[in-house]
């Protein structure tokens, strides 16, 4: 048994329009009950809110096909530390995933500073992170995406707001997203396969960086 793990943007469609072929490739997919999963690392939505998304341009798939970073995220916080609390930088598909893994979200002494792809962020946001991060907090970041294309353009993305924590607390974040040995080893097991039998398909290709070194732990993650 072998399975797909596959990126989105770029590789299914581009802006509202769907790449040619990719249609009739999730519909074979189905049809030879072949697993795979559609990552994304945009933490804003669920993955009920993404495959929504993908139903609507034409293409076959449920929610348990998509794996967010957020998703990511929360199951890997989940594991280091059960229950425990963030302070959050993000919107609905962020929380949504820590809420569904046992974490609160709170607005002073947090276990974590959680940042993810937001249109609300503000000033006092950024300077009370700050403050939680250098009192102990640890930083985490969603993904480490530095920009983010929109209908309009290019807006910051989730690595920019990081940048400026990390620039002003002195504190590295440690990420979970693509490209990060812990997405896709949490994608991949999901899946329920080992690693040779899975097949990862992108439009890019950008080598794993110091985010499979853990920082929370200090142990390494892939």
């Amino acid at each position: 048994m072998h399975g797909y793990l596959i990126d989105m943007d770029g590789v299914i469609y581009r802006g509202n329009q769907l790449i040619p072929g990719a249609e009739r490739f999730i519909h074979e997919l189905r049809a030879d009950n072949v697993p795979f999963l559609f990552l994304t690392n945009n933490s804003q939505r669920t993955r009920r809110d993404v495959a929504t998304r993908l139903q609507r341009l034409g293409i076959d798939a449920g929610e348990e096909h998509v794996f967010t970073c957020a998703m990511a995220t929360a199951r890997f916080l989940a594991r280091q530390k059960p229950h425990g609390t963030a302070f959050v930088i993000g919107e609905g598909g962020l929380l949504t995933a820590l809420h569904n893994n046992g974490y609160a979200v709170v607005d002073r002494d947090p276990d974590y500073v959680v940042v993810g792809e937001g249109r609300t962020l503000s000033f006092e946001m950024t300077e009370a992170a700050v403050n939680m991060i250098r009192g102990g907090a640890k930083l985490v970041a969603t993904n480490l995406d530095p920009n983010c294309p929109t209908q309009a353009g290019t807006r910051p993305g989730c690595g920019a707001i990081v940048a400026l924590l990390e620039a002003a607390s002195g504190v590295k974040a440690f990420s979970l997203g693509k490209p990060s040995p812990a997405m896709m080893r949490g994608a991949r097991k999901e899946l329920g396969l080992r690693a040779e039998h899975t097949v990862m398909i992108g439009d890019t290709m950008e080598p794993t960086s110091s985010a499979g070194c853990n920082s929370v732990t200090g142990r390494c993650s892939c």
